[in-house]
């Protein structure tokens, strides 16, 4: 393949009035405009009997593009799904670059609780795997690219590791990225507003526990400690008794080292930007794996000293600017129409 030109990734001004990394965390869940993208929901019935829910994104006022156009699977965070005002924004973005793209909603993430005992977690790949087959299959000559945020770049993260050179995509990005599972999680659990953070999210996680549970699902009684899970305020707590439970783990420290997305950079051999802020308040700072960056030609950086976490607003409070998800977009497109070598 001939590589494009070097990607540059273009300053990011963090906006004056959103001061500080939590600031720009918050917001960012709060400032993408929801509008401007529409849905076609499309099901598929997984091998173990149970379903993803794919939605494929028409942005308004984009050309058409067909079937050989590039396409991009963008893959949400941590209870997030194709709502995510991030992957609405990533839908806008990659359009604008003439490249079309479908969301994978994790499982029970759709709106709709997925029928087997399992969940999602960050080391999961096989469901993105099954998806990035079809679409190869379904769309032979279209480049297959891929883009993650947070839990959902280690997911992209370790499947490009797995996958080395037989990777169906072509480039990458992954932004706000948990490098070290463990080490994100007890960073969170030391800090006011890091137990704030978990706390939101353990509480949902429990709240699909206690859905799934009413409605049938799984054998919850017989599997699981219900007492340790109910009680669960850290995501140690949660992944020790749940996710490391349901997804054949041996706790919390075995699934955090085991699913950390560090550990298979070396091994990533299709063009990936990372991008994140040295201040994001899920990453411990010190567990990023310069050295293995540096080492790997097809690591790019976009690091940058403030964003926060999936932020990364710039522009004024009337016009801001979501530089994460146009940088993504950039680098991808950039790779989407690269010329092919022999």
């Amino acid at each position: 393949m001939t590589e494009p030109d070097t990607f540059t990734p273009r300053p990011f001004r963090p906006a004056w009035w959103l001061p500080g990394a939590h600031a720009q965390t918050i917001a960012g869940r709060y400032l993408r405009p929801p509008h401007g993208v529409r849905y076609r929901r499309e099901r598929l019935e997984t091998p173990d009997g149970d379903f993803l829910d794919l939605d494929f994104a028409t942005v308004g006022g984009a050309p058409a593009a067909g079937d050989d156009a590039p396409l991009c699977v963008v893959v949400h965070g941590l209870e997030g799904s194709a709502q995510s005002s991030y992957v609405l924004e990533t839908c806008r973005a990659l359009a604008e670059h003439g490249v079309r793209t479908v969301a994978m909603n994790f499982r029970s993430c759709s709106g709709e609780p997925n029928r087997t005992a399992r969940f999602y977690h960050a080391g999961e790949t096989g469901d993105l795997g099954f998806l990035l087959d079809l679409l190869a299959s379904r769309y032979p000559r279209a480049t297959l690219l891929g883009v993650g945020f947070s839990l959902g770049a280690n997911v992209l993260l370790k499947s490009l590791g797995e996958q080395g050179d037989a990777s169906r995509i072509r480039a990458a990005a992954a932004v706000s990225v948990p490098f070290d599972l463990g080490r994100g999680a007890d960073k969170l659990a030391a800090s006011f507003m890091g137990r704030v953070y978990t706390r939101h999210f353990v509480r949902r996680l429990v709240d699909k526990y206690r859905g799934k549970r009413a409605a049938g699902i799984g054998l919850y009684a017989a599997e699981l400690d219900e007492r340790r899970l109910l009680r669960s305020r850290s995501f140690r707590d949660f992944d020790d008794v749940v996710t490391a439970r349901l997804h054949g783990f041996d706790g919390a420290d075995d699934y955090y080292t085991r699913s950390s997305s560090a550990r298979f950079l070396p091994a990533i051999r299709v063009p990936t930007l990372l991008v994140h802020a040295l201040d994001d308040p899920f990453v411990d700072e010190r567990a990023i794996p310069h050295d293995a960056i540096d080492a790997n030609p097809a690591l790019h950086t976009a690091f940058v000293p403030h964003g926060g976490h999936v932020g990364f607003i710039a522009g004024s409070p009337g016009r801001p600017r979501f530089w994460a998800e146009r940088e993504a977009a950039r680098f991808l497109a950039m790779h989407a129409f690269a010329p092919r070598g022999r």
